[in-house]
């Protein structure tokens, strides 16, 4: 009798590097239970680019949860009052929302419990990011070894590891390997402020790193912009 695949909850956004993050999960054979957020952030065009990216590599189940992040603001995703700079920034940009990946991964945890899933993917970056600070592996450990105090699952002994493939991998890299695995990157979208149709603003700094990764790359930009 054959050995059941490993389960995993893999944290869709819609984006480039998530996108990656499942394909490579999906490669190493595991099960994947994709989850979303609908979080109140600004473009809601990136939860269709994630359907989009779940059909794409045939994953069969998919879940969108609905949380009100709009409701505390302080971040220019979820605050209209808040502008997207269309330049670099210094420090921690506007565009972190605040304590986002925690209670992504909280909730990824939860699910992975009940799944009696033993990793959760995430697809944060170390290399080239926005400067985040719940992208960064030092979050990353400490939210495992929480997550193994505070669980059934890493009380019983079996454990939770919370995957970073991407952590230390260029964009350019990112961009390879995706493309490696069969990704078609034109259903994706990176954009903060991308329109109702699918069209991304161009001067963000997420779509300044998609636009820089690719072209390192060597790669046709598939991305549809706003034309100006």
């Amino acid at each position: 009798m054959s050995t059941p695949a490993p389960k995993a909850v893999v944290l869709l956004s819609g984006g480039l590097d998530s996108a990656t993050a499942l394909a490579m999960a999906k490669s190493q054979g595991f099960q994947c239970y994709v989850l979303s957020f609908d979080y109140g952030q600004r473009s809601l065009t990136e939860l269709n680019a994630a359907r989009r990216i779940v059909e794409q590599l045939a994953i069969s189940e998919h879940r969108i949860i609905r949380l009100h992040l709009e409701d505390f603001g302080g971040s220019a995703l979820t605050d209209h009052d808040i502008d997207v700079p269309d330049h670099e920034t210094g420090g921690i940009p506007v565009t972190y929302v605040p304590a986002r990946n925690t209670v992504f991964l909280s909730l990824a945890l939860g699910w992975a419990e009940v799944l009696e899933a033993d990793s959760i993917f995430i697809g944060v970056n170390a290399v080239d990011y926005s400067g985040y600070p719940d992208c960064r592996p030092e979050f990353i450990d400490a939210f495992e070894k929480m997550a193994n105090l505070a669980t059934k699952t890493g009380v019983s002994g079996q454990g939770i590891t919370i995957k970073t493939p991407l952590m230390n991998m260029s964009k350019s890299d990112i961009i390879r390997e995706g493309l490696a695995l069969g990704i078609n990157y034109a259903d994706t979208i990176s954009c903060y402020q991308a329109d109702d149709n699918g069209f991304a603003c161009g001067v963000c700094d997420s779509c300044r790193l998609r636009a820089k990764g690719f072209e390192d790359a060597g790669i046709i930009d598939p991305t549809r912009y706003i034309s100006v």
